[in-house]
């Protein structure tokens, strides 16, 4: 692969700076808390059962798959003199996201709703993917943990806003969350025709208040682009699997059983919390529903605390390293998921969330620091798509075995597919200690 470099002018960033070039996250999280949240209701309100949900899912992991090295590649080799090199696939991502979050609600029948979650998984992840290159993009060193931990903090605050989406309409602004004919409720709908909104406006902030630098060798750039053409650069983009640095294999597998672990919560907490603590199973009853609407209020939960902790997690890591900061906060998240099995009472939800935030906080910045660290500035979104093959893998799998898993083996209840996620997380803090970070050598060199 040639060499293309970004600018080598990387002045510290104000506060404020890194806050604009973030803001643009906050939109993001609303996408994807929505979907997160609401997609599994959707499913089930329109037929799906327990054992189907996986493979309906499939369609987000599978996108991400395909989408996310390819932008990050194409992201890599595109300047534009007024939009830059990353701001062009924010736009982009953010007017298509939009339509797919007004019309997701809108679905009448499964299989329209299938092809939503594809439209939708992929639009958020043009937007999406540039985002982890643009910290290494615009920060020095030294200010890189901070800005995956500000993504971090604004992933919290549109994910705590747009779970509890459902619950406000219908608790605060006396919305129905049942519809007449059984099909998606209007709190639902009226909770993705905001969160599009929101998306377009914060993703466009951070392209409208957000400069970025041009890269030294312009014409290089240019002269890649057309050598290579568009099938050349997607065979560059999937064989970078097979290139990786050895501390970016070693994150691999910790991020493979954190993301299973996480779509397994995705897929499985609203099915779980209706069956295991609400006792039913009836879609179209108002108990469902309640449970349905109190599991975006403990996502929003997770994600609140998740946004607490975000800028908690550097000071940490100043004291005991990324590595071993990463592995306390998967710790908590396994035990918050492995506690769901023991409750009745469902305020007690929310202190299961608290572990599944710490643990969100961590998984959001502690691996993508420990990586910028290593990575060449010149491919810095090209491998940070290839890492994301880590982040859609683990739920390709999980996808394709949790429901044959549970059907087979646990009577297809819920609440088992939270206990396997628990201890999938419970084995990624383990394999923590198996990790390499340059954040330890350079601790250890400031002691002596």
């Amino acid at each position: 692969m040639t060499s293309i470099s970004i600018s080598s002018k990387k002045p510290k960033l104000s506060f404020w700076q890194i806050w604009n070039m973030s803001f643009g996250f906050l939109g993001i999280q609303f996408g994807f808390a929505l979907q997160n949240a609401n997609v599994s209701r959707i499913f089930e309100t329109l037929g799906a059962s327990k054992d189907e949900l996986p493979i309906l899912w499939l369609a987000a992991p599978v996108t991400g798959l395909l989408v996310q090295p390819i932008i990050g590649y194409y992201s890599d080799r595109t300047w534009h003199h007024k939009w830059g090199r990353r701001r062009p696939f924010f736009a982009i991502g953010a007017i298509l996201a939009t339509v797919a979050l007004f019309l997701m609600p809108n679905s009448t029948a499964l299989w329209m709703a299938v092809i939503m979650l594809w439209l939708m998984d992929a639009s958020i992840n043009i937007s999406m993917e540039p985002f982890r290159a643009f910290v290494g993009d615009m920060l020095p060193d030294e200010q890189r943990t901070s800005g995956f931990a500000m993504q971090s903090f604004f992933i919290g605050i549109g994910a705590i806003i747009a779970s509890a989406l459902p619950y406000i309409f219908t608790n605060w602004f006396g919305i129905s969350n049942i519809a007449a004919d059984g099909g998606i409720p209007d709190s639902v709908k009226w909770s993705f025709y905001l969160g599009g909104i929101a998306y377009f406006t914060a993703v466009m902030w951070t392209v409208i208040k957000t400069k970025e630098y041009p890269p030294d060798d312009i014409e290089k750039l240019k002269e890649e682009n057309a050598s290579k053409g568009i099938f050349g650069g997607l065979a560059e983009s999937f064989v970078g699997i097979f290139k990786m640095p050895r501390t970016m294999v070693q994150l691999a597998f910790v991020q493979f059983f954190s993301w299973f672990a996480l779509f397994a919560m995705w897929i499985y907490t609203t099915s779980a919390v209706t069956s295991h603590v609400y006792n039913t199973a009836d879609t179209t009853s108002v108990i469902y529903n309640e449970g349905a609407d109190w599991v975006g209020i403990c996502f929003a939960i997770y994600n609140g605390i998740a946004a607490l902790v975000a800028f908690l997690l550097p000071v940490v890591a100043k004291k005991v390293s990324r590595r071993i900061t990463h592995l306390l906060a998967l710790l908590c998240g396994g035990i918050g998921l492995l506690s769901i099995y023991f409750i009745t009472d469902p305020a007690m939800l929310l202190v299961s969330m608290i572990g599944v935030g710490i643990a969100w906080a961590s998984i959001l910045s502690m691996p993508y620091a420990m990586l910028s660290s290593i990575l060449p500035a010149n491919k810095m979104g090209y491998y940070m798509g290839v890492f994301n093959f880590f982040i859609v893998i683990p739920q390709i799998v999980a996808a394709g075995i949790l429901g044959y898993l549970l059907r087979s083996f646990f009577g297809n209840i819920s609440i088992y597919a939270l206990i396997i996620g628990g201890v999938s997380m419970v084995i990624a803090a383990m394999l923590c200690l198996l990790v390499q970070d340059n954040d330890d050598t350079i601790n250890l060199l400031n002691k002596e």
